[in-house]
């Protein structure tokens, strides 16, 4: 019977393993950034329209570094594995419901990481069990990944998706704040990772751990 730990497991990095990532990572930051899109076109504003941001097209979504070159190098040396895209642009006078439905917007796309992370435990689950080793690789790296840009993408931080819910609840002198630490972007996340060093890479492995113990629970396996 497969455990936690079978799954979490960093696969030897032959050219076959590389590979899979590479796919899974586009795939998975492709859904997210698409996912952005078509709420906030679905909730009245057609900017990422605009700028050919409402397609499942890789090209338009992937960030070269943030997408491919950092979560591989994290998975090279064993780390866990998060990421980020191009992120969607979106007008929040034309989205429905203000800072509500800005804040499903930013939802939209980690919680389909989760929901790609759900259904690849439960698919993984059956195909454990049947002893396919390639198909059990895949899986375990669509779990791992589409958990690690979940997570990862929830830290209620500008510019990732989870300071939009924050945004939303907050009073008006803090929603000031975010909107100048939005401004320098994805480098207050990078200075926060390195800073913080080992306790971050603590607290992805932990809340990893959380959500496979989760689906464990599920699915029983």
């Amino acid at each position: 019977m497969a455990n936690n730990a079978d799954i979490m497991v960093v696969i030897n990095m032959d050219i076959i393993s590389i590979i899979i990532i590479i796919v899974v990572l586009v795939f998975s930051m492709t859904l997210h950034e698409a996912m952005h899109a078509f709420t906030s076109y679905w909730l009245g504003d057609d900017t990422a329209k605009l700028e050919g941001r409402l397609t499942l097209n890789p090209i338009k979504h992937i960030d070269p570094f943030l997408s491919l070159f950092l979560p591989i190098m994290l998975a090279l040396v064993g780390a866990p594995i998060f990421g980020g895209a191009k992120p969607v642009p979106f007008n929040p006078n034309n989205v429905k419901w203000g800072e509500w439905g800005a804040a499903i917007i930013a939802l939209a796309g980690p919680l389909t990481n989760l929901f790609i992370a759900f259904v690849s435990y439960g698919l993984w689950s059956v195909m454990v069990l049947n002893n396919l080793p390639f198909l059990d690789q895949v899986l375990s790296n669509m779990v791992v990944i589409n958990l690690g840009f979940f997570i990862f993408n929830m830290i209620p931080i500008p510019p990732l998706d989870g300071s939009r819910v924050l945004y939303a609840l907050a009073p008006d002198f803090v929603r000031r704040g975010m909107e100048i630490m939005e401004q320098f972007g994805v480098m207050i996340v990078f200075a926060i990772v390195l800073l913080a060093g080992s306790a971050f890479s603590v607290y992805i492995s932990n809340a990893l751990e959380l959500f496979l113990n989760i689906f464990k629970l599920i699915f029983g396996v």
